[in-house]
This record gives C-alpha cells, structure tokens and sequence, in this order.
C-alpha cells in the first residue's frame, strides 16, 4: 500500500475512532437527560409471568435511583439477551458470569452492577450450583461402584444442556465433561464444542433454553441425562429424599409448579453431582448509563433497605415465589470484571 494511502487509512481509523468515542460519551451524558425508559433484558429463565413482581421490584429500584421508568424486555433464548447488551438496546441485564464474559467481550463498556452474596454477606461465597441430573430410576448405572457417582457411563447417551452462553448449564458442565474424557483414548483432542455436538461424546445433544427447559427435556423422557441449576429450578421443585445439593437427592416437581412444569407435578429427579458456580451478575451498560447513574444505581442495590427487602430476599421460609432467598446476610455486593476470570478460564 502507497503511503499517503496508508495515512489515509490511519486519518481514517483515527476520526473513527474519535467519533466513536464522542458518540459514547454522548450517548452516556444523554442517560442521564434524556428521561426515556430504561430497559432491563431478562434470560428465559428469569421471564416466566411467575416472576413478574420480582422483575417489577427490581425495576422499582432502578427508578427510585436513576427517576426514570423502567421497561422489561423477556427473551426465549439467551443470545437475544446477550446481543440487546452488546447492541445498546439494554441499560441493564441480569446474566449469567459466562453471558456477562461473552457480552464484555463484544462491548468493552459493560461492567458488574452487583451481584447477590452468600449466605456470609460478601461475594467470597456467592455461589449457587450446577448439576448433572438423571431419572431416579436410571441413576443406578452412573454409579462407580464405590457408593459414588462417575461420568463414564455418560458415554452415548442423550444429553440435554441449556444453552452454549450458559455458565451451570453448559460452561461449566461441558469443561468438567472435556476434563474427565479428554483423558481417555479417542477424545484426547477433544474441545467443549464439540461437546454440543451429536456423535461425539453423547448419541444427540439438545438445549432447553433454559435451565427449566432442559429439567422437562430429563422428565419427559427426551434426555437420559441433563445439566441445569438449583436457583432456578427452586420456585417449581423440592427435595423429597436427601441432602439438597448432595449427590443422590432425589428433587420432585411442586404441586401447582408454573409452565413448563404445570403437568409435571410429582415427577422425579435425582442428583449425580453438584458442582458450585459463580453467582449471576446484574450489567450495566456505560455506552447508555454514565458513571454517575452506575453508580447511583450500586448504591442502591447495595443498600440495606434493599437487603431487608423481602420481596427481594425471600425468607427461607417463605412460600412465594421471587429471584433470591435469605437465610443469613444475603445482600447485593459489587465486584470487580476480574471477579469472572474463572469463568474466562474454563476450557482453556
């Protein structure tokens, strides 16, 4: 390339840039002015009509501490959601870490709001978990021989997951998966891609689109084996024999379980395994938020008013449905992008 071309380009690239930046900076100063709606994009998991006073208590949050109204745009799939994120069309999102991981990725101005703690009040236990799951009938041929459950036996089978931008229902799952067989002759090269694929460790591998969608893909028969988590799964089943969170609890589906369980009542699952995941993280978008309102906003949701905050954290006890329970210290905490790195290093 000629010189002066070369200068060109980079004239180019330069003004590009610039304008780029002057849009983002414009876009983050007009938030704050501009008195439109905020739009707060939901995972299929967290869009059931079950939990629209939940979504609805958190949009109240956000307006108390930004003054503007708040829009709930619910998804099917989580790429929907993921791609409103990278696009500028949400302000807000609740992800999952490896939606959060992939979405930064793709807009460098996205960052943690905050996430839910532990029991413990900080982020140190912040964790909820991601379980292979069987039918109890079959869960007999998993087992290792030594009163434990292995993987071997997944071999061939059909597998359900969630979705490929999940972190309990495929990230996680599918690096323990490339982790255990890629030891073992014939998968010595095997990546988690090819995890999803049919013929490769399993027989077929579907997703449910939600950590719900691939419970009912286990119970109706669909899949021999299923990946999903216990947060959501906790508003439509209970444990009727174990430990919860313990390999061989056996969960059943609630009497009154909203869609997609409302024909499932009384099914059963058990658990084979039990593996502790980052907690989800709350995303503000700095291309449509400024600094000031991401901050407003962290405040607020750090706030002891909305600690105590019951239709928020529901009790332990409590018979209601919503995102998050209290048992102990349960409170939003921010953290840091680092605070995902686990995340990002799975698989590598």
């Amino acid at each position: 390339m000629k010189k002066w071309l070369v200068g060109l380009a980079s004239l180019s690239l330069l003004l590009s840039a610039c304008s780029n930046d002057s849009e983002g900076e414009a876009n983050a100063e007009g938030a704050d002015s501009s008195g439109e709606p905020l739009t707060v994009v939901w995972y299929p998991n967290e869009s059931g009509n079950e939990l629209s006073d939940a979504r609805d208590e958190i949009g109240s949050i956000i307006e108390d501490a930004t003054g503007q109204e708040v829009e709930h745009e619910l998804t099917t799939d989580y790429a929907i959601a993921i791609e409103s994120l990278v696009n500028d069309n949400a302000d807000l999102a609740f992800t999952g870490a490896e939606g959060y991981v992939q979405a930064k990725e793709r807009n460098d101005a996205l960052t943690p709001l905050a996430v839910p703690s532990g029991p413990s009040g900080t982020e140190e236990d912040a964790l909820y978990h991601s379980w292979f799951a069987a039918l109890p009938e079959n869960m007999e041929q998993y087992e290792d021989g030594n009163g434990e459950y292995a993987l071997d036996n997944f071999e061939g089978k059909k597998f359900s997951f969630v979705s490929p931008s999940s972190t309990s229902g495929f990230k996680v799952p599918g690096s323990t998966l490339v982790s255990h067989f890629g030891e073992q002759e014939g998968y010595e090269d095997l990546e988690i891609d090819q995890i999803a694929e049919n013929g490769n460790v399993f027989s077929e591998v579907m997703f449910g689109n939600s950590h719900q969608g691939s419970a009912v893909n286990l119970l109706n028969g669909k899949a021999d084996l299923a990946a999903f988590c216990d947060t959501c799964l906790d508003n439509y089943v209970e444990v009727s024999e174990g430990e919860e969170n313990a390999p061989g609890a056996i969960y059943t589906v609630s009497e009154g379980a909203a869609a997609p369980f409302e024909n499932l009542a009384g099914e059963e699952f058990g658990i084979l395994s039990a593996t502790p995941v980052l907690n989800a993280p709350f995303v503000a978008n700095g291309n449509t938020l400024s600094e000031e309102q991401i901050k407003e906003l962290q405040d607020a949701f750090t706030s002891e008013e909305v600690a105590n905050n019951e239709n928020i954290f529901l009790p332990e006890d409590s018979e209601e449905t919503g995102l998050f329970t209290k048992s102990a210290d349960e409170q939003f905490v921010v953290v840091e992008d680092e605070w995902f790195d686990p995340i990002r290093e799975l698989g590598q």
